[in-house]
């Protein structure tokens, strides 16, 4: 358990920068550094260094809260281990055989894409079962010791083993983890995921397999550096995990710096009195949007690549448009900005470590939208002469002026963005005009009133500390755990009883894992929910469960006329129970927004019409409205207020801007911004 005592650090490892927030003695402290992709715990063990924490002195008053992207960097790049698959027998090609389903509908001619697993690692073996868990075909003794010999002959990395119907009824697949040699990393589905499509079952357990022996060896030298002080992981649902026990659920951790995103937008919109957000994370590398509405959102049909992952994850959509994005002319002369980017080596061309191609950030820079003498708080000058002269290539090749081209960039990424959170809103049956759009990110600060006229959306929060808000979000994000269990049958066919008994069951090792991290079982709180469709749908909505069969049909009914514009007459069928037991994360009371007076500066940025008034945030008074344009400056991050738009700091530092008529624009304006 933490106490207020605590020292508790946040770490989100990024594609371009390891961010890490500090809660100390009741402040915050930011820091920043360059990523090390290939070994990420240099980049950490750097920051320590620079924050002048020493884990061997300080001890479990220390407690570190973990975002990684080693495990989706591996599972993008195709760099897991070598892994075998046990499956029954004739079903070996299960994964390689997948859906059939086509990525381009009209492409009829795809290159294939290589098996997940090769077909040489696949295993077939006994031990199967019917729907209703009879057996077909038994397990032996001969089939183990079979399976044994071929396991030491391959020498995997990792074995994954699943097995039909092993959610019903998982003994075979404990009996095949046993007979593994000693020290092999193994993952069964009826662990991992014990739920119906084996398809999606196997591709989760897979992963989990393949993935595993990275996770559980970054984990250990991270460990090893941190010792004595404990470490916890940011999983993809949005809550935390010991690392001890991460190490086997490596599948649950592919989005854990974007879950700690919506975690501390959720913190933060809460105490700024917003909950229904439309959260826009944009770094150096890619853009995450989601939806909020009181609550971070799951889905069970997320995707890493081109594989389904059916664990439960932050519902979020992934574009490749960051401030590192890279912008180029196709074949026929037509700009492209994304998904390619240039990461943090060599980093885009202002960085001046090499990087040539030009990117967001080097057209923000052109435009004067980013100051280069401020970057980082200034630790980290940008070379505006190198920006312009990848700039200047890709204008030539154009046809148009540099100015041209760096705003031509701008509303290319703006587009994009745009795309992604009207798919994850007004596809979903929202209006965003109904929402605040919540901006993060070291890059989002500077395209937030883009994309928010772009939606129709006239308020936006810009969070304290936005350009590290993934970290500040593993402070406050609560200890979790998900389970799930297929049960498969018509709704009116069950009872309320004999839901809460298979509700009761998933929850008891929810439980023992948080009591065995040191948490009171006083503090757990348990919220259940079911996996409902109409029968002979293959997709499921996921409906709260209160411990009424005929509230959880009507608010199903109501949760699918909400989706998809109507309900059907039809039986309703339950498919999954859901549960997941939490404790509260560790409580911080961030410290009031500091107020340092001082005159701004006048700027020009290219294609706004007046001059814009530069404040550093810190200099802006709480509670005051100022109107754009403006540029507002700090450690991590630029926003840009544009003409039209009016923004106040509020007492915690968080920017909550509103848009008005152009006409009223002025008529809020500060007389610091008047002065200018």
């Amino acid at each position: 358990m933490t106490t207020p005592a605590s020292i508790i650090l946040g770490i989100d490892t990024g594609g371009t920068f390891t961010d890490f927030v500090l809660w100390r003695e009741g402040q915050l402290r930011i820091h920043k550094v360059l990523s090390t992709p290939a070994a990420p715990e240099q980049a950490i063990l750097q920051g320590l260094r620079e924050l002048g924490l020493a884990p061997a002195a300080l001890g479990e008053q220390l407690v570190t809260i973990h975002g990684s992207t080693v495990a989706t960097n591996a599972a993008l790049e195709g760099k897991g281990v070598r892994t075998a698959l046990i499956t029954n027998r004739g079903l070996k090609d299960l994964l390689t055989i997948g859906r059939q389903a086509r990525g381009r509908l009209y492409d009829l001619q795809p290159t294939p894409l290589p098996p997940p697993v090769p077909a040489e690692l696949c295993l077939e073996t006994g031990g199967r079962l019917d729907p209703c868990g009879h057996v077909v075909e038994d397990l032996s003794d001969a089939d183990l010791a079979l399976l044994n010999r071929q396991i030491t002959e391959l020498a995997p990395t990792a074995v994954a083993i699943n097995l039909l119907y092993s959610y019903v009824d998982d003994r075979f697949e404990r009996r095949i983890e046993a007979a593994m040699p000693a020290g092999m990393f193994v993952a069964r589905s009826s662990f991992v995921l014990p739920e119906y499509k084996e398809y999606e079952r196997g591709i989760a357990t897979w992963l989990n397999a393949w993935l595993g022996p990275l996770i559980s060896g970054y984990l250990q030298r991270l460990q090893t550096h941190l010792d004595p002080s404990p470490l916890s992981i940011m999983q993809s649902s949005g809550g935390t995990i010991a690392a001890e026990q991460a190490a086997r659920r490596a599948v649950n951790l592919l989005l854990s710096g974007p879950a700690g995103g919506l975690a501390g937008a959720l913190y933060l919109g809460r105490l700024a009195g917003s909950s229904r957000l439309i959260s826009f994370d944009m770094g150096g590398t890619s853009t995450d949007v989601a939806l909020l509405c009181g609550d971070i959102r799951l889905t069970n049909e997320g995707r890493i690549g081109p594989y389904p992952v059916a664990v439960p994850m932050v519902d979020m959509a992934t574009i490749g448009a960051g401030g590192g994005s890279i912008a180029y002319l196709d074949d026929g002369g037509m700009l492209h900005v994304g998904p390619e980017s240039a990461g943090a080596q060599p980093g885009p061309a202002c960085y001046g470590r090499g990087g040539s191609a030009p990117t967001v950030t080097d057209a923000n820079l052109a435009l004067g939208r980013l100051r280069a003498d401020q970057f980082l708080g200034g630790s980290m000058a940008l070379d505006e002469a190198a920006a312009r002269h990848a700039l200047q290539r890709l204008a030539d090749g154009m046809g148009k002026s540099l100015q041209d081209a760096a705003e031509g960039i701008i509303r290319l990424a703006n587009e994009h963005m745009g795309r992604a959170l009207r798919e994850i809103s007004v596809q979903r049956g929202f209006d965003p005009r109904e929402f605040t759009l919540c901006c993060f990110g070291g890059a989002g600060g500077l395209h937030v009133c883009d994309l928010a006229e772009n939606l129709g959306i006239r308020h936006a929060i810009v969070p304290l500390h936005g350009g590290v808000l993934s970290a500040l979000g593993m402070l406050v994000a609560p200890r979790e755990r998900q389970a799930s269990r297929t049960l498969r049958t018509p709704l009116a066919a069950t009872s309320a009883d004999q839901l809460t008994e298979a509700l009761a069951g998933l929850a008891r090792s929810g439980r023992a894992e948080l009591q065995a991290e040191g948490v009171d079982d006083a503090q757990i709180a348990q919220e259940d929910s079911l996996d409902l469709r109409y029968r002979g749908q293959s997709y499921t909505l996921n409906t709260p469960w209160r411990g009424r069969l005929d509230g959880a049909e009507a608010d199903f009914h109501e949760l699918h006329a909400l989706r998809y514009g109507h309900r059907m007459h039809l039986p309703v069928e339950l498919v999954n129970v859901r549960c997941r037991v939490y404790a509260p994360g560790s409580e911080i009371e961030l410290p009031t927004a500091n107020v340092i007076p001082e005159r701004p500066v006048p700027a020009t940025i290219a294609g706004l019409s007046e001059a814009a008034a530069v404040f550093d945030r810190d200099m802006l008074a709480i509670g005051r409205r100022y109107a754009g344009p403006l540029l507002i400056t700090e450690r991590v991050s630029t926003t840009l207020i544009k003409s039209g738009w009016q923004v106040r700091r509020d007492a915690l530092g968080n920017l909550l801007l509103e848009y008005c008529h152009a006409s009223q624009a002025g008529q809020g304006q500060s007389s610091e911004t008047a002065a200018t």
